[in-house]
């Protein structure tokens, strides 16, 4: 009895994984980590030690995750096609047709019910901030990523919204400097995308992003150096002009050590186009970002 049970139980457990592991991609858990920016905030408030800042920091996260992840999903549904054409994004799970066109998008509605319902919990304004971010992302699916510069700007203002967000949500004031980084860094991330999709898809990219037949890689990399430079000035300005805690200043070194690092990926190896890849794989850029948040921390909170 037992003997024949098992094996059936084993393949079981094999379709649930392989079910959980679609979901996963389709969702995209690995991006979650453009969301970390909503804890920005937390940080450069000094309110590390305030429990009930660190829940409503962790509700923002998770709504954002959940709103990322509802567009993503219509994104894909939106490109299955031209993502048939992509070497890398025709294994998304609604181009290989491992995910319905349908589950998808009552999966992506639920997620937006779910983003939706935690924004309201903390306040109008952060509601209202998620209904600009769901906004502006549908309106980067449908449109504006096939339109070239407002591709990028669109892309920049997500990520300030996700800061403005993160600051809202623990209630601190966040340095108008402090968003200026985030947007140039955003621009920064976005081109070398452009550059990666650019050396990926070659003469096919017309017609797996429209907007890649107006890009070149020649003026690409010239921007990345241009927006590279552009945000550790900003970086500097903001630094060593906080009027409380000019020390933060010690922290440069590591920003810049960052943006140097992964302009030197994807020049020499191309991996502009999945930079959460870059984020969880590569060890150096890894611990500038640990070495940076945790001196920010201890400088913040002993000044």
């Amino acid at each position: 009895m037992i003997e024949s049970v098992l094996p059936a139980r084993l393949a079981r457990n094999r379709r649930l994984t392989a079910a959980l592991a679609v979901l996963a991609s389709a969702v995209r858990v690995r991006q979650w980590t453009k969301n970390l920016l909503l804890f920005a905030g937390l940080v450069f408030a000094a309110k590390l030690g305030d429990a009930v800042r660190w829940g409503d920091a962790w509700l923002a996260f998770a709504a954002y995750c959940a709103a990322s992840s509802a567009a993503y999903l219509v994104n894909d549904v939106r490109d299955a096609e031209s993502d048939r054409l992509h070497p890398f994004k025709r294994r998304r799970p609604v181009a290989s047709g491992r995910l319905r066109a349908s589950t998808a998008l009552v999966l992506s509605a639920a997620l937006g019910a779910a983003a939706v319902a935690a924004a309201s919990a903390l306040g109008y304004p952060s509601l209202a901030l998620l209904a600009g971010f769901l906004g502006l992302q549908l309106a980067y699916s449908f449109g504006l990523k096939r339109v070239v510069a407002l591709d990028v700007v669109a892309i920049a203002a997500l990520f300030t919204i996700r800061a403005a967000a993160g600051a809202e949500a623990v209630d601190v004031r966040v340095s108008p400097w402090l968003l200026v980084c985030t947007a140039l860094l955003a621009i920064f991330l976005a081109l070398a995308k452009r550059g990666g999709e650019l050396r990926a898809v070659g003469d096919a990219g017309e017609r797996s992003r429209p907007a890649l037949a107006r890009y070149s890689l020649a003026y690409v990399d010239r921007l990345l150096v241009v927006v590279g430079l552009a945000t550790v000035a900003a970086y500097c300005v903001y630094a060593l002009g906080a009027r409380d805690s000019p020390e933060v200043g010690v922290t440069i070194p590591f920003v810049a050590f960052g943006v140097g690092r992964y302009l030197l990926l994807v020049r020499r190896d191309g991996v502009g186009e999945t930079p959460e890849e870059i984020l969880l794989t590569d060890l150096p850029i890894q611990s500038a970002i640990v070495a940076w948040a945790l001196i920010a921390a201890v400088v913040l909170m002993t000044t």
